[in-house]
């Protein structure tokens, strides 16, 4: 009883609740009543009078738009009558036919006809209020629907000049709200329930009501359906289509707003209206005037036309009427039915509908805004406005037949082909996502009825799979999924029929000027391989030898680079490759180097430094695989994207695919055979001894080397499709996981894989194909060939040798760890070091990145860790290679690029010596003579040992320190009584400690064998007549120089502490151990430094009396540097006897010509062997640079003297120096007054009084006020300086001797003088 009564108490709650709610709506509507019922007469009054205020408008829009509709559809009808009979005004005022037509409108009111024109402003308000009526009220008799539907139709058929542009937008707009707010009635046999919802009512979000009307009242879309409504669906048809080419018409003036609003409102109605048997009379006026929309937006570009939401629109509309009209279960009942295009539904059953037509152009025209008849031919289709007419002629239904539906389908597949593979590349996004909606609903409803159009859908599908947009791309991806699930063998021999008619189309469309074209030709390939999967691509290609020729054959052709030439020469220039660049190696060496000496650790053992960064910096510029060089020219990267991801996906398939087992070497000995017949040619021309320039000349010897780019090219991309990158970037790109299963885990496969890398590798690596020349070198000069061979050739040869390093480079990729394990990358290695320095900057590049791309692989920080990780083998090969110089005249260079570029030689070290015997050999005075133009080479690879040398020599010392104090400290533990825990121990310690110990001595042995081995070879060439010599002679002699000085510091300490182990050996009673402790070793070979001078200071000295002023600058750093290692004692007796060369290049002005000194050097000595210098009369050095020279000297001087250590090298020609120095400070030149003061600043901290004595001398003899001496004990100036009689009395000329143009410059002296007082003299004063 008790939930009886909760029952009833909620029951008379809920019923409270509604009345009240009621009540409230009640209240409501009341207002709104009372505000619409003053606006509705303000309407009327403005009707008769339009020079009424008119402001209330938009008050009234603003009640209308804030009013929900269940408080306007009482009040539908009140609100309407003003603002219909205001819209006619407005319409009949415009009309430019209305004084004609006045008499004959039966739709005009005697009483409500007004005489004046409605202003625009109240005719786009009175629209915009009656859309807002549209919107909210429902229509609730099919009278009432016409009444406003002929109302509404006059409106649209004002033109533009007869109404603005926003009237006639609100026109459309309003027709728009009408049909939206069309609901379905409740009764299920209704033929409105046959009306699919289409994307168009989710793309409006128009509100509209959510239960259904009455079976009791008229079903106002049944009627839309219905036969009687035919013509007013033709008519508005017709305008909205009309007024959509009407904007296009106007040009720039045209509206795209208006347009797409006609183009959408378009879709509505079909929509609503939504049957065949309404849709289908229309469908060939439909397609032929939608088919003018999507041809002209092919040509125009700016204005209504090129509008892109119209276009959009109008590609879904087409669809959605074809998807209507033509579907595949509306059109199978009748695809045999019998051949009669009409029938007509009353009487005249039998009257063709041309009979019709003739009869509705008979009738009178009663005025042209109630009527308008447009008529086309029935083939074309037939689009009829019918007026309102008592005269019953005839029916606007086509019976569907089977010759209907064909021609019908014949005009759709001509048009859907000539339009949708332009729109399917449009550039923009919603034009796409529109055409991928048309495909699919077209591909859904209309796959049987369009099959001659099957094929161009899936191909534009397939475009759209690899579309740059991810909206686009993703949604095209789900449906062609959904497809290919699908299972149905039509599919499957639709898509292998679209890959080979694609295939065979290819390189017509890549050859052509149109790079959109290509594009999606290329990405359709892509797709339809993509979701063919391996069964696709194993029909097609495993049928026989020949279909896998052939295939090959298509994209050599798309690849080759025969297509160079193809573009246009705007797009050949634009397109030119830049030639600049830099090495990322350097930049690395310098990055490490910098980082090493900031954190004080090993240059390559820095744990510091990322191993990713050597990769990702490189990937970022240098990608792998990368497109060929010649493709550039042909298209864009994209299109070469899209035919090598076609390449990876056949070789993955081809590779995986258990059917085609020994297939894929098929393809692989098919590519490598364009390498065998190159490598062939070559070892031919070989044999017969033939140039170049002949060989080149030849039918087909240049062709071989092209087809041989484009095959590695093609090799590349198919190994690179087995990459666990390519599945990834496959994955990327299509988003689906589950298409293909890459087979990398397979270890049958995996060896497959291994062996045809090695094949290709083999032709790869062919020393026929690395000969052939890349530019104009001395070989090719010896055989007088000079500029007779063009530089095409050249510039093939080149993209050869690139795209074959990239392979290298991918196949690591491929292979990870195992390029190394299966001994790929020793068999590589040195061709790619051997390449950094190749003269084409393209293949240097290649090699460069290749080298960092393998690093990073095989877990190599830099390449510096990978060349050390495989030294021995590089070594070994720079050795064999350096017994046959003749045959590889490139080795030095090779050898001086690995050390440099890669850094590694400090490393590597101990492997150089036999090299470094090879290449001391080369540059003594026979190989030079053999081998001229490789000294240079020589020198720098040996200047690269030199600088390793000498950054491990920095280290020994310290080495050799801490090592002596260790064994000092654990002999202060023996001395003071502390012993190990067992002599067994004590024993083995001492064992280790004597094997460490002598690997620290063989290591340095090893860096002084090799730096004086540097020293010995570089010394003769310090007098080469070659700058670049001489140089790279002194850099190596002043490295060396340092490196034996560390040497001989390292030994200082090592003799301490084998004394330390020694003592300690004895003090435990280990004399077996002495043994090993080298007792008997000869000593001598310790000293090395000093008679390694002794022997390069003569060449030091012919170095200056050279005419080379730049190789004498630097012969002044480097004696700096000698003088001070070694010690000024050592030097003192040679300064005295061979100085006079140094001094005289100072006593001489560089603003004055002078003579030579002697006979000797007006006719040098000139070996044999060497080149002949001889010297002109123009070829003088100019004042500048002789100037530099003579500041060189007197920074050398300033450093000798200001170095305790070197000083006394100085002392036997102090005064003659300080002489000579004192003129030149005297003369006042202004380019050497710093570098003097400097050198006198020096000599000064040596003797200050010969220094003071001599600059005295000048400037107190011309000084009028003498300073008095301080004391009586000291005599006057004058007794100690008696004023000289001549210039040539000054003491520095005395001391220093004759100098020629240097004139006594008091003002200069003064400076000179006072400078020197204040900073040196002053701190010598007498106490």
């Amino acid at each position: 009883m008790e939930e009886r009564e909760e029952e009833l108490t909620g029951k008379s709650n809920g019923a409270g609740d509604e009345a009240e709610q009621e009540e409230e709506e009640n209240i409501q509507n009341g207002v709104v009543f009372v505000e619409l019922k003053e606006h509705c007469m303000q309407l009327l009054e403005l009707l008769q009078n339009s020079k009424k205020d008119n402001s209330f408008l938009p008050q009234l829009l603003h009640l209308l738009r804030r009013s929900p509709s269940h408080s306007l559809q009482p009040f539908m009808d009140y609100a309407l009558f003003p603002l219909l009979l205001l819209f006619d005004a407005a319409v009949n005022s415009r009309s430019t036919t209305k004084s004609n037509s006045k008499n004959n409108n039966p739709l005009e009111f005697d009483g409500l006809v007004t005489s004046h024109k409605v202003s625009d402003t109240v005719a786009e308000c009175v629209v915009l209020c009656l859309e807002e009526v549209l919107k909210k009220c429902r229509l609730l008799s099919i009278d009432q629907m016409v009444v406003i539907l002929k109302k509404l139709a006059y409106g649209a058929m004002l033109s533009p000049a007869e109404a603005s542009e926003e009237f006639r937008d609100g026109v459309i707009k309003c027709f728009r709200a009408l049909l939206l707010n069309l609901r379905a009635c409740s009764d299920e046999s209704c033929p409105c329930k046959r009306v699919d919802d289409f994307p168009v009512f989710e793309e409006l979000q128009f509100p509209v009501f959510n239960n259904s009307i009455s079976v009791t009242e008229e079903c106002l879309l049944a009627f839309l359906q219905s036969e009687i409504a035919s013509a007013a669906i033709g008519h508005w048809l017709s305008l909205l289509l009309k007024a959509a080419d009407i904007e296009v018409a106007r040009g720039h003036r045209g509206s795209s707003s208006l347009r797409v609003e006609a183009l959408m409102t378009l879709r509505v109605l079909v929509a609503k209206v939504g049957t065949a048997d309404a849709l289908a009379f229309y469908l060939p006026g439909f397609v032929s005037q939608t088919g003018k929309i999507l041809h002209t937006s092919k040509t125009m570009i700016s204005g209504a036309a090129a509008s892109t939401e119209s276009l959009n629109q109008a590609v879904r509309g087409l669809s959605e009427y074809l998807m209507i009209v033509l579907d595949d279960n509306s059109t199978s009942s009748i695809r045999h039915a019998p051949e009669n295009d009409v029938v007509a539904l009353d009487s005249n059953k039998t009257k063709p509908l041309t009979s019709f037509l003739e009869e509705l152009r008979q009738l009178p025209v009663k005025n042209a805004v109630q009527s308008e008849v447009i008529t086309e031919s029935v083939d074309r289709g037939t689009m009829i406005s019918v007026g309102d007419s008592d005269n019953k002629v005839g029916s606007l239904r086509v019976k569907r037949t089977e010759k209907w539906l064909a021609e019908t389908t014949s005009h759709v597949n001509k048009l859907l082909s000539s339009t949708f593979p332009h729109l399917c590349v449009h550039p923009n996004r919603k034009v796409r996502l529109g055409v991928l909606a048309s495909i699919q609903g077209l591909l859904r409803k209309c796959s049987y009825t369009l099959r001659d159009s099957r094929l161009m859908l899936l191909e534009c599908l397939f475009v759209l799979v690899c579309d740059d947009s991810e909206d686009v791309s993703s949604e095209a991806q789900t449906f062609t999924e959904i497809l290919v699930s699908s299972g149905q063998n039509q599919i499957e021999q639709d898509m292998s029929e679209v890959f080979s008619r694609l295939l065979e189309k290819l390189p017509r469309v890549v050859m052509a000027d149109e790079e959109s074209l290509a594009l999606s030709h290329a990405r359709k390939l892509l797709a339809v391989t993509y979701y063919g999967g391996p069964r696709l691509v194993a029909d097609y290609l495993l049928v026989s030898p020949v279909a896998a020729a052939r295939f090959l054959d298509v994209f050599a052709l798309c690849l080759s680079q025969n297509s160079v030439f193809t573009g246009p020469l705007n797009q050949l220039a634009a397109k030119r490759p830049l030639k600049s660049g830099f090495m990322h190696s350097i930049s690395e060496i310098k990055a490490i180097t910098s980082n090493a000496h900031e954190e004080k650790s090993e240059f390559l053992g820095s744990q510091n430094w990322n191993k990713s960064r050597p990769y990702e910096h490189v990937k970022n510029e240098y990608e792998l695989p990368n497109m060929p060089p010649w493709f550039v020219h042909v298209g864009s990267r994209k299109l070469y994207q899209a035919l090598s991801g076609i390449l990876r996906l056949v070789s993955l398939y081809i590779f995986t695919d258990s059917r085609s087992e020994g297939s894929y070497s098929v393809l692989i000995d098919i590519l490598l055979g364009h390498f065998r017949n190159l490598t062939s040619e070559l070892r031919t021309r070989e044999h017969r001894n033939d140039s170049w320039q002949s060989w080149y000349k030849r039918t087909g010897s240049a062709h071989l080397v092209r087809r041989a780019s484009t095959a590695s090219c093609i090799l590349n991309e198919m190994i690179y499709g087995l990459s666990d990158q390519a599945s990834t970037s496959f994955n990327g790109m299509f988003r689906n996981k589950g298409i293909y299963v890459n087979s990398n885990g397979n270890e049958n496969a995996r060896i497959h894989l291994i062996d045809c890398i090695g094949s290709i590798l083999h032709e790869y690596l062919s020393p026929e194909i690395w000969n052939i020349p890349l530019g104009f070198s001395d070989t090719l000069e010896q055989f007088g060939e000079d500029g007779d061979i063009n530089l095409h050739v050249f510039n093939d040869n080149g993209m050869l040798h690139q795209v074959i390093i990239e392979g290298i480079g991918i196949f690591n990729i491929c292979l990870g760890e195992e390029f190394s394990s299966s001994g790929f990358l020793h068999t590589s290695l040195y061709m790619l070091l051997e390449n950094i320095i190749c003269s084409n900057f393209e293949v240097r590049r290649a090699s460069d990145s290749v080298l960092h791309v393998i690093s990073a692989t095989q877990n190599c920080p830099t390449v510096g860790h990978l060349v050390l990780a495989n030294s021995d083998y590089v070594i070994d090969s720079i050795c064999r290679q350096l017994r046959h110089l003749d045959l590889n005249p490139h080795v030095p260079n090779v050898l001086s690029a690995m050390l440099s570029f890669v850094g590694v030689a400090d490393k590597i070290l101990p492997l150089l010596e036999e090299p470094m015997h090879a290449v001391s050999m080369e540059l003594e005075i026979l190989g030079r003579h053999h081998h001229p133009n490789l000294t240079l080479p020589f020198l720098k690879a040996v200047a690269e040992i030199a600088k390793a040398s000498k950054h491990e020599a920095d280290k020994l010392p310290n080495q050799a320190e801490s090592y002596k104090k260790d064994m000092n400290a654990k002999m202060s533990e023996l001395n003071s009584g502390i012993c190990m825990n067992a002599a067994n121990m004590q024993e083995e310690e001492l064992e280790s400690i004597i094997f460490e110990f002598n690997d620290s001595k063989r290591y340095r042995r090893i860096v002084g064998s090799i730096a004086g081995s540097c020293l010995v070879s570089v010394t003769p060439l310090i007098a080469s007549a070659d700058p670049a010599s001489c140089l790279t002679a002194l850099d190596v002699i002043e490295d060396g120089i340092i490196v034996l000085s560390k040497v001989e510091e390292a030994y200082k300490h090592e003799s301490e502490t084998k004394e330390a182990i020694r003592e300690i050996i004895e003090s435990c009673s280990f004399y077996n151990l002495l043994d090993t402790l080298g007792a008997d070793e000869d000593e001598t070979v310790e000293n090395r430094l000093l008679p390694a001078v002794n022997k390069i200071w003569p060449f030091l000295v012919s170095c200056f009396r050279s005419k080379n002023l730049v190789a004498i600058k630097k012969c002044c750093r480097t004696i700096t540097t000698v003088v001070q290692i070694c010690g000024g004692d050592f030097f003192s007796r040679r300064f005295h006897s061979d100085g006079a060369h140094f001094w005289k290049l100072l006593s001489t002005s560089p603003f004055q010509k002078k003579k030579p000194f002697s006979k000797e050097e007006r006719t040098p000595l000139q070996l044999p062997y060497r080149k002949s210098w001889t010297e002109d009369s123009s070829s003088n050095p100019s004042e500048i640079s002789n100037l530099k020279l003579q500041i060189a000297i007197l920074e050398m001087i300033s450093d000798l003297s200001k170095n305790k250590r070197s000083a006394p090298s100085l002392d036997p020609v102090f005064k003659k120096i300080s002489g000579v120095v004192v003129g030149i400070a005297c003369s006042g030149v202004k380019g050497l007054q710093g570098a003097c003061e400097n050198a006198l600043v020096g000599l000064a901290s040596v003797d200050p009084d010969l220094v003071w004595l001599l600059l005295a001398d000048v400037y107190y003899s011309r000084k009028g006020n003498i300073p008095c001496p301080p004391s009586d004990e000291f005599p006057e100036i004058g007794e100690v300086l008696p004023i000289p009689s001549s210039s040539k009395e000054y003491l520095y000329v005395l001391y220093g001797g004759q100098s020629y143009g240097f004139d006594v410059d008091f003002n200069a002296v003064e400076i000179v003088y006072k400078k020197l007082c204040a900073e040196v003299f002053t701190s010598q004063t007498y106490k």
